[in-house]
């Protein structure tokens, strides 16, 4: 408990870190309203934790042309900046961005669009505040559930308890664009709750949304013969013998991952609409 309560990150003097311009602009603001009031299981922080203590350990391989845990700031668009890249591999022609990731072997075999973006905003804050050449873009993962028996029998399972994952690198320009447009929504989510006006709300992937499935099943049967989206696409194929199981879909942030949904207006809407 002592541990949880010391803080373990501060985005210095930014007015927005990296991670926070990925993030929904409105759970960015209800959080920054809220901050005394958001509470957090202590139990739910474990992974969190084992996280810091990888990155703090990891340190210690750092030599001479390593740079490590390295906070860049910079001013765009009206925005203070900042960004804490895990590490950095100098080289002659240039510098390999790495982030270490603390995951579960399914975030590996289905990457997360977020790696992408995030590590193509700190490869653009290298560019533009040192001026140098990022010549590739990684993932470092370590898969906090591997299992050697199902890196044998799994398809597609990774190999290793770490894995290198290559991100594809944004041209600089795409890069600098994405961040503007970033920055304009969260512009206006800053706007919204000063003048006191409804917030733009979190976007489908932003709530980790997931639609009402429907499965044709056997009767009886544990495996669909088939999953659809409506109703009636579900009732096109039905026969004898079968039966149509509704699979709810849900938001998966909202309901458990994201500290701001007691004060939001959004998610209090959606659960009297369900």
């Amino acid at each position: 408990m002592n541990v949880i309560k010391r803080p373990q990150y501060s985005k210095g003097a930014s007015q927005i870190s990296a991670t926070e311009i990925l993030n929904s602009p409105r759970i960015v603001q209800l959080k920054n309203k809220h901050w005394d009031e958001l509470t957090q299981d202590a139990s739910e922080m474990v992974w969190s934790i084992f996280g810091s203590a990888v990155h703090g350990i990891l340190e210690h391989g750092k030599d001479n042309h390593h740079i490590v845990e390295e906070r860049l700031h910079i001013e765009f668009n009206g925005w203070h900046i900042s960004g804490a890249i895990d590490l950095q591999e100098v080289e002659e022609d240039g510098i390999i961005i790495s982030d270490y990731k603390v995951t579960g072997a399914w975030s590996v075999m289905n990457t997360k669009a977020d790696w992408e973006n995030q590590l193509n905003i700190y490869g653009w804050l290298v560019n533009k505040v040192k001026g140098v050449n990022v010549k590739k873009l990684q993932i470092c993962a370590i898969i906090r559930d591997w299992s050697a028996r199902e890196a044998t029998t799994r398809e597609n399972y990774p190999q290793a308890p770490v894995v290198i994952i290559d991100i594809p690198i944004w041209d600089f320009q795409y890069a600098e664009q994405y961040v503007a447009r970033r920055l304009s929504a969260h512009n206006d989510a800053v706007f919204a709750i000063a003048a006191n006006y409804d917030l733009p709300e979190c976007t489908p992937e932003e709530m980790w949304e997931k639609p009402t499935m429907y499965a044709v099943m056997k009767e009886g049967g544990k495996r669909a013969k088939s999953v659809h989206k409506t109703l009636e696409e579900a009732e096109a194929v039905l026969t004898k013998g079968y039966a149509i199981e509704i699979r709810p879909g849900g938001r998966t942030r909202c309901e458990g991952y994201c500290q701001a949904a007691p004060f939001c207006d959004q998610w209090k809407r959606y659960q009297e609409q369900q």
